[in-house]
């Protein structure tokens, strides 16, 4: 469970996240958070997803990035707002070499903050040591994130790389016993 001013640190996937309320601050009505988005990140790979019941909002603070809705990239800079509504296809890219500051909500936030969570220790489990870096090529790496995209089904749903591939990546993880949540 996430509190106010805690940092999740997704810096292996080019994130770092600070928790401005937390589900039990908006009593679930929202998960707010700031994002800093590192240089290029999401340049490869993003998560092209949904929220099945959530509406996300994006406001830019400081800087320039990407968003993909519905069916193509679009461009944000500082003061721009975006929405994104239930069961909308996105994603998001910083294709500068600047960071880019963003305030972020769920609504409502169901376990969004849980999620978060969970991908910094999937992050930290994932990456590459000598480089602090992650890559989606690596098996490891593919079941860490099958077994938490299978965790949060209210929250979010993969649609590239496709939902079904996600699932199956997950039960395979299951079956290996691999659990990010008991890994060291």
């Amino acid at each position: 469970m996430a509190i106010k001013d805690q940092v999740l640190d997704m810096s292996p996937l080019g994130m770092i996240f600070t928790v401005v309320k937390s589900k039990s601050d908006t009593h679930g009505k929202s998960l707010d958070l700031e994002w800093e988005l590192l240089p290029k990140c999401n340049m490869e790979d993003p998560l092209y997803h949904i929220h099945p019941a959530a509406i996300e909002t994006y406001h830019i603070l400081e800087g320039e990035m990407e968003f993909y809705v519905k069916d193509k990239w679009i461009s944000a800079k500082k003061g721009d707002r975006l929405q994104v509504d239930v069961g909308v296809k996105h994603a998001f890219r910083n294709p500068t070499n600047k960071i880019v500051r963003v305030y972020n909500t769920h609504e409502p936030a169901f376990d969004m903050e849980d999620y978060f969570e969970d991908v910094a220790r999937v992050a930290q489990l994932a990456k590459n040591k000598t480089t602090n870096s992650i890559s989606m090529k690596n098996l490891k790496t593919l079941l860490l994130f099958g077994a938490l995209m299978r965790n949060y089904r209210q929250e979010i749903i993969a649609v590239n790389p496709p939902d079904f591939l996600v699932r199956i990546l997950g039960s395979i993880a299951k079956v290996l016993g691999i659990d990010y949540r008991k890994e060291n």
